[in-house]
């Protein structure tokens, strides 16, 4: 049953990728030729490359943003008590309980509210909203398992607080920090549904893509959606990574 339902899930990504490869217009069986025919047509969109630029922008800089905000909210949360963290957290949390439609929809009224025009920087405002509670419960985790001795010593020792938190801290909780911060790119480059209300004229991949298949199925589509694939993908298996076995 595993093994029928991991087919069912891994198929589809499996086909996107196999179909950018190859020189037919409409996706089909039998696999004749194999080409990159819609590589070389999607760096020739007009769009393309300024799309793969916005995502990049994007999900770096609410990676940056992410891992600085969510290691000072991580570390000030583990100094308090378990119960008024775990209230605090659940507060954070509460944007990822949301259907992406809700938030997007409410994020777009606020915007407009405000009189805030739609732009890059609106996306990462929102993006954060939805990273920054996985970024803060991951590096959290970490430090409610910190040795603070080590931090008493170097103080002990003549180090100023800030000394202590930059030679002592940030080389143990590193790992997870940029773990935590690859995940939020991942989360960012995937996103369509926020990203969609809060980008205003502009696009990103997941964007130009859906732009693409309002009229009709083109096959570049399957080109942009493997490098999707592979931008999320590979953050997401490198934070797996770094916050597993170097946390």
């Amino acid at each position: 049953m595993a093994i029928i339902l991991s087919f069912f899930l891994i198929s589809p990504i499996f086909l996107v990728v196999l179909f950018a490869f190859t020189d037919r217009a409409i996706a089909s069986f039998p696999i004749t030729n194999f080409s990159l025919k819609w590589w070389i047509e999607i760096f020739n969109h007009r769009q393309f490359v300024s799309c793969l630029i916005n995502s990049i922008t994007i999900g770096v800089s609410v990676a940056i943003v992410s891992s600085i905000t969510g290691t000072m909210a991580a570390i000030g949360l583990s100094k308090i008590s378990n119960k008024s963290a775990s209230l605090i957290l659940a507060i954070i949390s509460i944007p990822i309980m949301l259907p992406p439609l809700v938030l997007g929809i409410t994020l777009l009224s606020f915007y407009v509210s405000i009189g805030m025009k739609l732009g890059l920087h609106t996306v990462i405002y929102s993006h954060l909203l939805f990273t920054q509670p996985f970024v803060i419960l991951i590096i959290y985790s970490r430090m409610i398992t910190f040795d603070y001795s080590v931090i008493d010593s170097a103080r002990d020792l003549g180090a100023s607080p800030l000394k202590a938190f930059f030679t002592i801290t940030i080389p143990i909780i590193q790992p997870v920090v940029i773990g935590a911060s690859l995940l939020a790119v991942a989360l960012s480059v995937d996103d369509f549904i926020i990203t969609f209300f809060t980008i205003g004229a502009g696009n990103t991949l997941p964007t130009l893509v859906f732009g693409m298949m309002r009229t009709s199925l083109k096959p570049e589509v399957n080109a942009i959606g493997t490098i999707i694939l592979f931008m999320t993908i590979s953050s997401s298996i490198i934070a797996l990574w770094i916050t597993k076995y170097r946390g």
